[in-house]
Protein backbone atom coordinates (compact mmCIF):
# COMPACT_ATOMS: atom_id res chain seq x y z
CA UNK A 1 0.00 0.00 0.00
CA UNK A 2 1.36 3.11 -1.32
CA UNK A 3 1.98 6.34 1.41
CA UNK A 4 1.97 10.09 0.44
CA UNK A 5 4.67 11.76 2.30
CA UNK A 6 3.80 15.38 3.00
CA UNK A 7 5.56 18.34 4.69
CA UNK A 8 5.14 19.09 8.19
CA UNK A 9 5.12 22.57 8.73
CA UNK A 10 7.92 23.62 11.33
CA UNK A 11 10.77 20.84 10.87
CA UNK A 12 14.04 21.44 12.48
CA UNK A 13 16.93 22.94 10.31
CA UNK A 14 18.43 19.65 10.25
CA UNK A 15 15.59 17.64 9.69
CA UNK A 16 14.15 17.48 6.30
CA UNK A 17 11.46 15.09 3.66
CA UNK A 18 13.47 15.33 0.64
CA UNK A 19 10.77 15.04 -1.74
CA UNK A 20 7.97 16.63 -0.20
CA UNK A 21 5.35 14.72 -2.70
CA UNK A 22 7.39 11.66 -2.95
CA UNK A 23 4.84 8.64 -3.11
CA UNK A 24 6.67 5.80 -1.43
CA UNK A 25 5.66 2.15 -1.09
CA UNK A 26 5.83 1.62 3.14
CA UNK A 27 6.92 -2.14 2.84
CA UNK A 28 10.01 -0.90 0.69
CA UNK A 29 11.26 1.81 2.86
CA UNK A 30 14.24 1.12 5.02
CA UNK A 31 16.11 3.48 7.37
CA UNK A 32 19.71 4.14 8.25
CA UNK A 33 21.44 5.52 11.02
CA UNK A 34 24.65 6.94 11.60
CA UNK A 35 26.37 6.71 14.77
CA UNK A 36 29.51 8.87 13.63
CA UNK A 37 27.36 11.52 12.10
CA UNK A 38 24.32 11.66 14.62
CA UNK A 39 22.01 11.28 11.54
CA UNK A 40 19.46 9.22 10.08
CA UNK A 41 18.42 8.79 6.20
CA UNK A 42 15.11 7.09 4.77
CA UNK A 43 15.43 5.10 1.81
CA UNK A 44 13.07 3.85 -1.01
CA UNK A 45 14.66 2.16 -3.41
CA UNK A 46 18.13 3.61 -3.65
CA UNK A 47 16.60 7.26 -2.99
CA UNK A 48 16.89 9.38 0.19
CA UNK A 49 13.01 10.28 0.70
CA UNK A 50 13.95 11.83 4.47
CA UNK A 51 16.51 12.62 6.68
CA UNK A 52 16.96 13.88 10.31
CA UNK A 53 19.56 14.87 12.48
CA UNK A 54 19.65 12.14 15.65
CA UNK A 55 21.33 11.91 19.34
CA UNK A 56 22.17 7.99 19.92
CA UNK A 57 23.42 6.53 23.34
CA UNK A 58 26.21 8.36 25.53
CA UNK A 59 29.32 6.78 26.94
CA UNK A 60 28.15 4.04 29.29
CA UNK A 61 24.78 3.79 27.12
CA UNK A 62 25.86 3.57 23.91
CA UNK A 63 23.57 2.47 20.99
CA UNK A 64 24.35 -1.39 19.57
CA UNK A 65 25.24 -1.48 15.80
CA UNK A 66 23.33 -3.84 13.69
CA UNK A 67 20.45 -4.96 11.84
CA UNK A 68 17.29 -4.34 13.52
CA UNK A 69 13.33 -3.83 12.06
CA UNK A 70 10.46 -1.98 13.88
CA UNK A 71 8.88 -4.79 15.98
CA UNK A 72 6.03 -2.13 17.64
CA UNK A 73 4.93 1.34 17.55
CA UNK A 74 3.03 3.40 20.04
CA UNK A 75 2.43 7.14 19.84
CA UNK A 76 2.60 7.68 23.68
CA UNK A 77 5.08 5.73 25.29
CA UNK A 78 6.77 5.88 28.17
CA UNK A 79 10.21 3.93 29.45
CA UNK A 80 9.57 0.78 31.96
CA UNK A 81 13.66 0.94 32.52
CA UNK A 82 14.44 5.17 32.99
CA UNK A 83 11.36 6.36 35.57
CA UNK A 84 8.47 5.68 33.05
CA UNK A 85 10.28 8.78 30.85
CA UNK A 86 8.09 9.65 28.12
CA UNK A 87 8.98 8.67 24.87
CA UNK A 88 6.31 9.81 22.07
CA UNK A 89 6.12 8.21 18.51
CA UNK A 90 8.08 5.11 19.82
CA UNK A 91 9.30 2.47 17.26
CA UNK A 92 10.92 -0.21 19.12
CA UNK A 93 13.75 -1.77 17.57
CA UNK A 94 14.57 -4.43 20.49
CA UNK A 95 12.28 -6.04 23.53
CA UNK A 96 15.33 -5.24 25.55
CA UNK A 97 14.86 -1.32 25.28
CA UNK A 98 16.41 0.21 22.14
CA UNK A 99 14.11 2.18 20.19
CA UNK A 100 13.43 5.18 17.80
CA UNK A 101 11.39 8.26 19.36
CA UNK A 102 10.46 11.97 19.59
CA UNK A 103 12.46 13.85 22.26
CA UNK A 104 13.01 17.69 23.27
CA UNK A 105 16.41 17.03 23.53
CA UNK A 106 18.30 16.19 19.98
CA UNK A 107 21.64 17.64 20.37
CA UNK A 108 23.70 16.11 17.49
CA UNK A 109 25.84 14.24 19.60
CA UNK A 110 25.30 11.43 21.93
CA UNK A 111 23.13 11.71 24.83
CA UNK A 112 20.17 9.03 25.42
CA UNK A 113 20.51 6.05 27.35
CA UNK A 114 20.63 3.93 24.19
CA UNK A 115 17.58 4.75 22.24
CA UNK A 116 17.88 6.76 18.94
CA UNK A 117 16.13 10.67 19.52
CA UNK A 118 14.21 12.25 16.94
CA UNK A 119 13.32 16.06 16.88
CA UNK A 120 9.40 15.93 17.33
CA UNK A 121 8.22 16.87 13.77
CA UNK A 122 10.22 14.42 12.42
CA UNK A 123 9.43 11.56 14.84
CA UNK A 124 5.89 12.16 13.89
CA UNK A 125 6.41 12.03 10.19
CA UNK A 126 8.67 9.18 10.03
CA UNK A 127 5.74 7.51 12.24
CA UNK A 128 3.43 8.02 9.78
CA UNK A 129 5.30 6.48 6.91
CA UNK A 130 6.43 3.25 8.15
CA UNK A 131 4.99 0.13 8.82
CA UNK A 132 5.70 -3.13 11.22
CA UNK A 133 8.87 -4.70 10.01
CA UNK A 134 10.86 -1.78 8.06
CA UNK A 135 14.49 -2.66 8.32
CA UNK A 136 16.82 -0.43 10.39
CA UNK A 137 20.29 -0.46 10.17
CA UNK A 138 22.46 1.19 12.76
CA UNK A 139 26.28 1.78 12.27
CA UNK A 140 29.49 3.75 12.59
CA UNK A 141 29.82 5.10 9.22
CA UNK A 142 27.18 6.07 7.17
CA UNK A 143 25.94 3.96 4.54
CA UNK A 144 24.06 3.92 1.01
CA UNK A 145 22.16 0.71 -0.46
CA UNK A 146 23.21 0.08 -3.42
CA UNK A 147 21.51 -2.06 -6.06
CA UNK A 148 23.15 -5.78 -6.43
CA UNK A 149 22.08 -8.38 -9.48
CA UNK A 150 23.77 -11.75 -8.64
CA UNK A 151 22.84 -15.39 -9.17
CA UNK A 152 22.54 -16.30 -5.67
CA UNK A 153 19.95 -13.48 -4.69
CA UNK A 154 16.32 -14.69 -5.27
CA UNK A 155 13.98 -13.98 -8.04
CA UNK A 156 10.06 -14.76 -8.54
CA UNK A 157 9.74 -18.16 -9.65
CA UNK A 158 5.69 -18.35 -9.01
CA UNK A 159 4.34 -22.85 -9.33
CA UNK A 160 3.19 -23.93 -11.91
CA UNK A 161 -0.81 -24.07 -11.65
CA UNK A 162 -2.26 -27.23 -10.88
CA UNK A 163 -2.38 -30.24 -13.00
CA UNK A 164 -6.08 -30.57 -14.75
CA UNK A 165 -7.87 -33.33 -12.35
CA UNK A 166 -8.18 -35.82 -15.41
CA UNK A 167 -4.04 -35.66 -15.40
CA UNK A 168 -4.09 -36.43 -11.85
CA UNK A 169 -3.60 -39.97 -10.01
CA UNK A 170 -6.20 -39.94 -7.24
CA UNK A 171 -5.27 -41.51 -3.56
CA UNK A 172 -6.80 -41.81 -0.39
CA UNK A 173 -6.09 -38.27 1.68
CA UNK A 174 -3.88 -38.74 4.04
CA UNK A 175 -3.41 -36.25 7.55
CA UNK A 176 -0.65 -33.45 7.13
CA UNK A 177 1.42 -33.89 10.45
CA UNK A 178 3.41 -30.67 10.75
CA UNK A 179 6.49 -31.21 12.95
CA UNK A 180 7.19 -28.36 15.28
CA UNK A 181 11.01 -27.69 16.54
CA UNK A 182 11.78 -25.26 19.68
CA UNK A 183 13.69 -22.34 18.56
CA UNK A 184 15.99 -20.97 21.06
CA UNK A 185 17.16 -17.43 21.76
CA UNK A 186 20.40 -17.75 21.02
CA UNK A 187 20.45 -21.06 18.61
CA UNK A 188 19.56 -22.36 15.73
CA UNK A 189 17.56 -25.15 14.37
CA UNK A 190 18.09 -26.97 11.10
CA UNK A 191 16.10 -29.80 9.34
CA UNK A 192 16.61 -32.24 6.55
CA UNK A 193 16.10 -31.05 4.65
CA UNK A 194 13.36 -28.70 4.80
CA UNK A 195 10.82 -28.58 8.05
CA UNK A 196 7.86 -26.59 7.85
CA UNK A 197 7.62 -24.78 11.32
CA UNK A 198 4.57 -22.34 10.43
CA UNK A 199 1.45 -22.40 7.87
CA UNK A 200 2.76 -19.20 5.32
CA UNK A 201 0.92 -16.19 5.89
CA UNK A 202 -0.41 -14.00 2.92
CA UNK A 203 1.42 -14.41 0.03
CA UNK A 204 2.04 -10.70 -0.44
CA UNK A 205 3.67 -10.57 3.09
CA UNK A 206 7.36 -9.70 2.79
CA UNK A 207 9.38 -12.51 4.02
CA UNK A 208 13.21 -12.14 5.81
CA UNK A 209 15.71 -14.84 5.72
CA UNK A 210 19.07 -15.11 7.55
CA UNK A 211 21.94 -17.26 5.88
CA UNK A 212 24.60 -18.18 8.61
CA UNK A 213 26.59 -21.04 9.85
CA UNK A 214 25.14 -24.15 11.33
CA UNK A 215 25.74 -24.58 15.00
CA UNK A 216 26.04 -27.62 17.31
CA UNK A 217 22.22 -27.73 17.81
CA UNK A 218 21.62 -28.10 13.57
CA UNK A 219 23.86 -31.26 13.61
CA UNK A 220 22.72 -32.97 16.21
CA UNK A 221 19.21 -32.26 15.04
CA UNK A 222 20.39 -33.88 11.90
CA UNK A 223 21.98 -36.80 13.54
CA UNK A 224 18.93 -37.95 15.16
CA UNK A 225 16.91 -37.28 12.16
CA UNK A 226 18.85 -39.72 10.43
CA UNK A 227 19.89 -42.31 12.98
CA UNK A 228 15.99 -42.62 12.97
CA UNK A 229 15.74 -43.50 9.83
CA UNK A 230 18.54 -45.87 9.73
CA UNK A 231 16.75 -47.73 12.21
CA UNK A 232 18.40 -46.53 15.40
CA UNK A 233 16.42 -45.10 18.12
CA UNK A 234 17.35 -41.59 18.40
CA UNK A 235 14.52 -40.16 20.26
CA UNK A 236 12.43 -36.72 18.96
CA UNK A 237 14.76 -34.69 16.82
CA UNK A 238 15.11 -31.75 18.93
CA UNK A 239 18.93 -30.60 18.98
CA UNK A 240 19.15 -32.28 22.36
CA UNK A 241 21.74 -35.19 22.91
CA UNK A 242 19.60 -36.69 25.67
CA UNK A 243 19.84 -40.98 26.90
CA UNK A 244 18.14 -41.88 23.61
CA UNK A 245 20.40 -39.65 21.24
CA UNK A 246 23.70 -40.81 23.06
CA UNK A 247 22.76 -44.68 23.09
CA UNK A 248 21.84 -44.49 19.30
CA UNK A 249 24.91 -42.65 19.00
CA UNK A 250 27.14 -45.46 20.64
CA UNK A 251 25.36 -48.15 19.08
CA UNK A 252 26.08 -46.85 15.49
CA UNK A 253 29.89 -46.49 16.56
CA UNK A 254 29.88 -49.73 17.70
CA UNK A 255 29.10 -50.91 14.35
CA UNK A 256 32.29 -49.19 12.86
CA UNK A 257 35.38 -49.43 15.20
CA UNK A 258 37.74 -48.59 12.27
CA UNK A 259 36.21 -45.07 11.50
CA UNK A 260 36.02 -43.86 15.40
CA UNK A 261 38.78 -45.72 16.37
CA UNK A 262 40.49 -42.28 17.29
CA UNK A 263 37.17 -40.32 17.63
CA UNK A 264 37.36 -38.37 20.94
CA UNK A 265 33.92 -36.60 22.21
CA UNK A 266 30.17 -37.74 21.45
CA UNK A 267 29.25 -35.29 18.64
CA UNK A 268 31.98 -34.65 16.18
CA UNK A 269 32.71 -34.07 12.52
CA UNK A 270 33.48 -37.75 12.18
CA UNK A 271 30.08 -38.73 13.00
CA UNK A 272 28.81 -36.12 11.30
CA UNK A 273 30.43 -37.31 8.27
CA UNK A 274 29.55 -41.16 8.79
CA UNK A 275 25.88 -40.43 9.55
CA UNK A 276 25.62 -38.87 6.64
CA UNK A 277 27.22 -41.18 4.44
CA UNK A 278 25.37 -44.14 5.61
CA UNK A 279 22.11 -42.89 4.76
CA UNK A 280 23.03 -41.77 1.66
CA UNK A 281 23.07 -37.98 1.92
CA UNK A 282 26.38 -36.83 0.71
CA UNK A 283 28.29 -34.63 2.28
CA UNK A 284 26.96 -32.71 5.47
CA UNK A 285 26.09 -29.06 4.77
CA UNK A 286 27.77 -26.52 6.74
CA UNK A 287 25.28 -23.35 6.59
CA UNK A 288 21.46 -22.62 7.26
CA UNK A 289 18.86 -20.27 5.84
CA UNK A 290 16.26 -19.24 8.24
CA UNK A 291 12.67 -17.75 7.05
CA UNK A 292 10.63 -15.92 8.77
CA UNK A 293 7.27 -14.15 7.68
CA UNK A 294 4.81 -11.78 9.87
CA UNK A 295 7.39 -11.97 12.40
CA UNK A 296 7.17 -16.13 12.84
CA UNK A 297 9.84 -18.37 12.09
CA UNK A 298 8.26 -20.28 8.83
CA UNK A 299 10.76 -22.77 7.64
CA UNK A 300 14.77 -23.64 7.56
CA UNK A 301 16.86 -25.78 5.37
CA UNK A 302 20.56 -26.40 4.61
CA UNK A 303 23.14 -24.33 2.66
CA UNK A 304 26.80 -24.82 1.17
CA UNK A 305 29.20 -22.53 2.66
CA UNK A 306 32.22 -22.75 0.58
CA UNK A 307 35.65 -21.66 1.98
CA UNK A 308 34.37 -21.69 5.69
CA UNK A 309 37.69 -21.10 7.28
CA UNK A 310 37.42 -17.53 5.57
CA UNK A 311 35.03 -14.98 7.15
CA UNK A 312 31.61 -14.14 5.39
CA UNK A 313 31.14 -10.82 6.81
CA UNK A 314 27.83 -9.51 7.32
CA UNK A 315 25.30 -8.35 4.59
CA UNK A 316 21.94 -7.15 4.60
CA UNK A 317 20.13 -7.40 1.32
CA UNK A 318 16.48 -5.83 0.66
CA UNK A 319 14.06 -6.50 -2.26
CA UNK A 320 12.60 -3.38 -3.45
CA UNK A 321 10.45 -4.63 -6.64
CA UNK A 322 9.59 -7.80 -8.58
CA UNK A 323 8.77 -8.00 -11.67
CA UNK A 324 6.84 -11.79 -11.89
CA UNK A 325 6.38 -11.66 -15.77
CA UNK A 326 9.69 -10.32 -16.42
CA UNK A 327 10.95 -13.13 -13.77
CA UNK A 328 13.35 -10.22 -12.41
CA UNK A 329 13.99 -8.72 -8.49
CA UNK A 330 15.18 -5.59 -8.14
CA UNK A 331 17.81 -5.77 -4.76
CA UNK A 332 19.76 -3.40 -2.95
CA UNK A 333 22.52 -4.54 -0.48
CA UNK A 334 24.84 -2.89 2.23
CA UNK A 335 28.09 -4.71 4.02
CA UNK A 336 28.05 -3.64 7.34
CA UNK A 337 31.60 -3.82 9.94
CA UNK A 338 32.29 -7.21 10.80
CA UNK A 339 32.86 -7.34 14.66
CA UNK A 340 33.85 -10.87 15.77
CA UNK A 341 35.59 -11.70 19.05
CA UNK A 342 38.31 -14.33 19.35
CA UNK A 343 36.44 -17.15 20.98
CA UNK A 344 34.00 -16.61 18.11
CA UNK A 345 36.49 -16.97 15.63
CA UNK A 346 37.96 -19.60 17.69
CA UNK A 347 34.58 -21.41 17.70
CA UNK A 348 33.60 -20.75 14.14
CA UNK A 349 37.40 -22.06 12.93
CA UNK A 350 37.48 -18.86 11.14
CA UNK A 351 41.27 -18.50 10.40
CA UNK A 352 40.95 -15.70 7.86
CA UNK A 353 38.89 -12.97 8.82
CA UNK A 354 39.62 -10.03 6.83
CA UNK A 355 40.59 -11.07 3.05
CA UNK A 356 36.92 -11.89 2.03
CA UNK A 357 35.16 -8.88 3.04
CA UNK A 358 37.45 -6.05 2.55
CA UNK A 359 39.30 -6.66 -0.83
CA UNK A 360 37.13 -6.71 -4.22
CA UNK A 361 33.49 -6.23 -4.22
CA UNK A 362 32.63 -8.20 -0.64
CA UNK A 363 29.12 -8.40 -1.15
CA UNK A 364 29.34 -10.59 -3.99
CA UNK A 365 32.26 -12.38 -2.65
CA UNK A 366 29.95 -13.61 -0.01
CA UNK A 367 26.86 -14.42 -2.20
CA UNK A 368 29.59 -16.42 -4.53
CA UNK A 369 30.37 -18.69 -1.51
CA UNK A 370 26.82 -19.06 -0.79
CA UNK A 371 24.49 -22.84 -2.52
CA UNK A 372 21.46 -23.09 -1.95
CA UNK A 373 19.39 -26.69 -3.00
CA UNK A 374 17.42 -26.00 -5.66
CA UNK A 375 14.08 -27.55 -3.66
CA UNK A 376 14.77 -24.32 -0.96
CA UNK A 377 15.41 -21.85 -3.49
CA UNK A 378 12.30 -22.39 -5.50
CA UNK A 379 10.16 -22.41 -2.08
CA UNK A 380 11.58 -18.72 -1.51
CA UNK A 381 11.39 -17.70 -5.35
CA UNK A 382 7.77 -18.29 -5.01
CA UNK A 383 7.49 -16.44 -1.57
CA UNK A 384 9.62 -13.12 -2.38
CA UNK A 385 7.50 -9.51 -2.73
CA UNK A 386 8.82 -6.15 -2.22
CA UNK A 387 10.16 -5.41 1.27
CA UNK A 388 11.64 -9.09 1.74
CA UNK A 389 15.17 -8.63 3.25
CA UNK A 390 18.11 -11.33 3.62
CA UNK A 391 20.85 -10.87 6.07
CA UNK A 392 24.17 -13.03 5.35
CA UNK A 393 26.15 -13.01 9.01
CA UNK A 394 29.08 -15.58 10.43
CA UNK A 395 27.36 -14.92 13.74
CA UNK A 396 24.15 -16.59 13.60
CA UNK A 397 20.40 -15.76 15.46
CA UNK A 398 21.26 -12.99 18.19
CA UNK A 399 19.69 -13.57 21.69
CA UNK A 400 17.39 -10.50 20.81
CA UNK A 401 15.91 -12.69 18.02
CA UNK A 402 12.50 -13.71 19.43
CA UNK A 403 9.19 -14.45 19.11
CA UNK A 404 7.75 -11.30 17.77
CA UNK A 405 10.91 -10.50 15.97
CA UNK A 406 12.28 -10.46 12.53
CA UNK A 407 16.00 -11.49 12.26
CA UNK A 408 18.15 -9.24 14.15
CA UNK A 409 22.10 -9.04 13.77
CA UNK A 410 24.30 -7.24 16.62
CA UNK A 411 27.52 -6.32 15.16
CA UNK A 412 28.39 -4.12 18.23
CA UNK A 413 26.88 -4.56 21.28
CA UNK A 414 25.62 -1.78 23.18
Amino acid sequence: MSVQVSVLIGLLSATALVHPAFATDARTLQIFVSKDKQSLAVYDGAEVVATSKISSGKDGHTTPSGIFSVIEKQKYHESNIYSNAPMPFMQRLTWSGIALHESNSVPRYPASHGCVRMPGAFAQSLYKMTEMGVPVIITDSELTPEPIDHPTLFHPDRPEPAPLLSDVELRPAIGDAKTQVQVAMNETTASLPLIQLQAPAAETSPISMLITRRTLRENVIDIQTLLNRLGFTAGEPDGLAGPSTVQAINAFKALRPKEFARDRGLITDTLLREVYAAAGKGEPPNGLIMVRQDFKPLFEAPVTIADPSLALGTHFFSLHAVDETAGTADWLGVTLENNLSREMVKRLGITNQESSIISGRPIAKALSRISIPDETRHRIDALISPGSTLTISDTGLSPETTEGTEFITITRES
